[in-house]
């Protein structure tokens, strides 16, 4: 079994769905020697990513739409609301006219000409253009808050706009409220401030108006870096892709790199920090021993004007946001080059080389720490199941967990808390493995794919590594492989979960398949142009016990009340996402820890209900929805009136996250040791452990886990008596 998960999880499995998939490409597409196209024209390019991503779609998905003129109409509903998500771009009668491709993007997608992207583009480019000039007015207009008016955030309340005066009207509020928001901070700022001069509200409302605009300009300029035609389509693609399912989508080459990143925790870079100030990419910290650091000219406060490739010309960033700079500063190859141009803190300009090297993100691996109270808890985070698939020697999660719970046993830890909290999952190998340091040997997940037979993946583990007492911390964050673990040692009665009312609901399988140039083939030697990749849902996840944990995720024993439980965030919110399903559950043997938890489950409930920390949340969280859901005035009475009543919510959750009294948390020995005299490691260590000793959810976990050892303890006393009345 573990030959056959390997397999179908490791990129060899790539080759096949190429074969299976792809294949047919070449005879659909004519790609050796007929009809070739020139792919550097973006023209050509598009029409192939297109063509081809629509086959993979109707051959490979697991549940794949008709891609006819419903499939369209959807398509072109999903494109218009990522264009445009406050219907503020758009005028009516533009929705109206990309009317016309509502029985064509699926003709499109079969071959016809490429038109509606462009036709729609156009048009957008044309709106955002204009769009800039309405703020600009709006910011330049004087500023009335004496009149009653409200402004309306939500889109779902409002139409698109059907011509300018209604267009520049939502503009002119969206920008007043801004403007009310900076100015009436710095009011209640200033009113609480014993500073002198006092400053006139005429001032303060200047410079409010001035910190908007600067803000909006900013916004516009790292728009438009998003706003190239390649940009354009992948967003183009992407409509299409994710009325297939929200999980399937197209990513050019430096997004596929980002992606495999952060499923590696590793990248190749320079080991600098980045931070925005001012609309200025400056560097925030060097990494000791790092690329950055051992060349002693790249310092805090630098501003990084331009990166470049090797001997490529150099890309100018002034406008870009961190995370795109950052894109760009990493690389695929240990060693490669990049050169930034820096503006240092004296006003001179420099062009430093520097050579890429391996960065771990020590955030993304896991971490345990102790909990000292009634009894010895070991606390374990894993913020994500991290694997290189590149790289067989590289870490992995599944082993530094195991390495994690052999550190706690050898402190005589009582039990184990699992924190899986936002973790959006990853490795499916490395869950199945984790779950085998807990479980017996045995199935841990069905994974099925369009046509197939469930193929029931098992521990690799002989025995548990770990006997003692569980619990797992999820929420509506935790996805994908954190549910199938969390389902794992449900289904097996392993322990208990405690988390929100529901985990995400990602319950399927997606698979990277690179896009191949129509002008190459695997016959001959041409050069391939990479045209991106697709990662397509291909497989879906089922639990031991048969349900999906696609849609409607992992329900916990105990839930939790938290702030996030009103957004809608989870995979349920999607209307695009594929459904809940069973099938056939397999054998598996129910593991007996000697006690029930049924009581368990049942005092924590209750406790929970009576809790105010938690009652105060549940209760404050939904009337800040209410609040939030509401149109907002922008009379400056009535605003700050509302604005009170937000701030005076938002406090009162603020406290009701507090603890009354902190944990007491320390880190394992070997682990303090290991952070020698790094001032940054020292840091990164405090905040893990503080964090853990004021979170309310561990608090009640530890409460959970004190009355698991009580029950552990007791089963083992009784044991004992038993094997001395036989001696």
């Amino acid at each position: 079994m573990k030959a056959i998960t390997d397999f179908i999880m490791s990129k060899r499995f790539i080759p096949v769905l190429i074969v299976l998939i792809i294949g047919g490409l070449f005879v659909a597409h004519g790609v050796l020697g007929k009809n070739e196209t020139n792919l550097r024209d973006p023209e050509d390019r598009y029409q192939q990513i297109l063509k081809d991503v629509g086959f993979i779609l109707e051959r490979g998905h697991f549940s794949p739409k008709n891609i006819d003129d419903k499939f369209s109409e959807e398509v072109l509903k999903n494109l218009e609301e990522t264009l445009d998500p406050e219907k503020v771009i758009f005028y009516k009668k533009d929705i109206e006219s990309f009317g016309q491709f509502k029985d064509r993007i699926d003709d499109e997608i079969h071959g016809a000409p490429l038109k509606s992207f462009y036709f729609i583009t156009d048009v957008y480019n044309k709106r955002f253009d204009e769009l800039e000039a309405l703020y600009n007015r709006a910011l330049a207009e004087k500023m009335n808050f004496n009149v009653k008016e409200n402004y309306t955030p939500d889109p779902e309340k409002r139409d698109y706009p059907a011509g300018e005066k209604e267009r520049y009207d939502f503009v002119r509020k969206k920008i007043k409220y801004q403007v009310l928001v900076k100015y009436s901070d710095m009011q209640n700022l200033r009113d609480s401030s014993k500073v002198t001069p006092v400053k006139a509200d005429s001032t303060l409302l200047r410079e409010a108006v001035e910190a908007v605009t600067k803000q909006t300009k900013r916004l516009f300029q790292t728009t438009r870096t998003h706003n190239t035609q390649d940009d354009q389509f992948s967003t183009f693609m992407n409509a299409i892709t994710g009325t297939m399912d929200p999980h399937t989508t197209f990513m050019n080459p430096i997004d596929k790199r980002s992606f495999d990143e952060s499923l590696s925790g590793t990248f190749y870079g320079i080991g600098a920090q980045l931070q925005e100030v001012d609309g200025q990419i400056r560097v925030a910290s060097v990494i000791t021993g790092m690329p950055a650091w051992k060349s002693g000219e790249v310092e805090v406060n630098d501003v990084i004007l331009k990166v470049g490739q090797g001997a490529e010309p150099p890309v100018d960033v002034t406008s870009y946001s961190v995370q795109d700079a950052v894109k760009l500063i990493r690389g695929e190859k240990l060693g490669s080059e990049v050169r930034l141009t820096l503006k240092k803190t004296d006003g001179s300009v420099k062009v430093v080389s520097l050579l890429r090297d391996k960065i771990d993100l020590d955030d993304t691996y896991a971490k345990s720490a102790i909990i000292e109270g009634t009894n010895k808890i070991g606390f374990i985070r894993l913020p994500e199941f991290y694997a290189d698939f590149e790289n067989p020697s590289a870490r992995r999660s599944a082993t530094d967990v195991a390495n994690e719970v052999k550190k706690l046993m050898a402190q005589n830890v009582d039990g184990i808390i699992i924190d899986l909290r936002q973790n959006g999952g990853g490795s499916l190998q490395d869950v199945v493995d984790m779950v085998g340091l807990f479980v017996k040997d045995g199935p841990v997940v069905q994974v099925r794919g369009r046509g197939e037979r469930p193929n029931v993946l098992n521990t690799r583990e002989h025995g548990p590594l770990y006997t003692g007492p569980v619990t797992v911390m999820v929420d509506e964050l935790s996805a994908s492989a954190s549910e199938i673990f969390a389902a794992a040692i449900q289904d097996y009665n392993r322990g208990i979960i405690i988390g929100s009312s529901s985990t995400f609901g990602k319950g399927t399988v997606q698979r990277s398949i690179p896009l191949i140039s129509q002008s190459s083939n695997f016959f001959t030697n041409r050069s391939s142009q990479d045209l991106g990749s697709l990662k397509l849902t291909f497989r879906k996840f089922y639990r031991i016990s048969g349900g999906t944990t696609q849609l409607k995720g992992v329900v916990p024993d105990i839930i939790v009340p938290n702030r996030l439980e009103k957004i809608k965030i989870r995979e349920k919110d999607n209307p695009d996402a594929l459904g809940w399903d069973t099938i056939s559950r397999v054998r598996y043997s129910l593991w007996d820890p000697g006690y029930n938890y049924r009581d368990i489950v049942s005092t924590a409930t209750e406790r929970i209900k009576t809790d105010s920390s938690f009652e105060g949340i549940k209760r404050t969280v939904e009337q800040m929805d209410n609040l939030g859901n509401s149109d907002i005035p922008l009379n400056i009475g009535d605003f700050k009136q509302f604005q009170a009543k937000v701030r005076t919510l938002s406090k009162e959750l603020d406290g009701y996250y507090k603890v009354d009294k902190k944990l007491e948390v320390i880190g394992l020995p070997e682990d303090m040791a290991s952070l020698g005299e790094d001032s940054l490691k020292i840091r990164t260590q405090d905040t893990f452990l503080k964090g853990i000793s004021g979170d309310i959810y561990v608090k009640e976990a530890v409460s959970v886990m004190n009355q698991l050892v009580s029950k552990e303890q007791l089963v083992r006393r009784e044991e004992r008596k038993e094997l001395q009345f036989q001696d």
